[in-house]
């Protein structure tokens, strides 16, 4: 006879948190993982302030996630999802986002890095770190722009912004620099002077006597 047992189906619900997870991992520039045992809700709420708008910091399931994480082609240690997992979907500045997680870590000890994901690679805690002790793009930008003016194209292919962004960035330097230049007063304008006097003639010969 056919098993004709009903079986469970997925919640709704949880499909759509799985689905919603795996186009996070899909379209975010990064994802810091990270446990917030013992944090309150004021403090991940101060946390997502300072991580800004371009991150969603997210308190997720581990069974849920892992199964995201799979759907969207990566392969994460499961030693990942040991306690309470909460993930920063970076849509920004990867660098940028690392240095606001790690900062907050250090004033609130409870919350734990524990790894990343960055171009579909993952990334241990400590090389989240040394990710956070990069310059972020935009000071690499601006450094950049200032220092190459004569090669703006280079400057926009190295790092792959559009060239019209680079050259508002350096016109915005350069003005920058022109309004915090100190002014002096402007040199008075040469007097003019007479022509130097002309020299006399020569004398004529005199005729010899004879």
């Amino acid at each position: 006879m056919a098993d004709t047992t009903a079986r469970p189906e997925a919640r709704p619900d949880k499909v759509a948190a799985v689905a919603q997870m795996t186009a996070a991992f899909r379209d975010s520039s990064a994802a810091l993982l990270t446990e917030y045992r013992g944090l309150t809700m004021a403090q991940i709420t101060t946390l997502r302030r300072t991580l800004g708008g371009d991150t969603t910091y997210a308190v997720v399931k581990n069974t849920l996630t892992k199964r995201a994480a799979a759907d969207a082609g990566l392969t994460l240690d499961d030693q990942l999802f040991s306690g309470p997992t909460a993930i920063a979907f970076v849509g920004g500045d990867a660098v940028t986002a690392a240095k606001g997680v790690r900062d907050f870590s250090r004033t609130n000890p409870l919350l734990v890095i524990k790894g990343a994901v960055l171009d579909g690679k993952f990334l241990s805690a400590d090389e989240v770190r040394k990710l956070a002790d990069l310059e972020s793009r935009e000071v690499l930008l601006a450094k950049l722009a200032g220092a190459m003016l004569a090669s703006l194209s280079q400057a926009a292919a190295l790092f792959q912004a559009p060239l019209s962004q680079v050259a508002r960035l350096a016109a915005a330097l350069e003005e920058k620099k022109a309004t915090e230049a100190p002014t002096s007063d402007p040199a008075p304008p040469a007097a003019d002077l007479p022509d130097p006097p002309g020299l006399p003639d020569p004398p004529e010969a005199q005729p010899a006597q004879s």
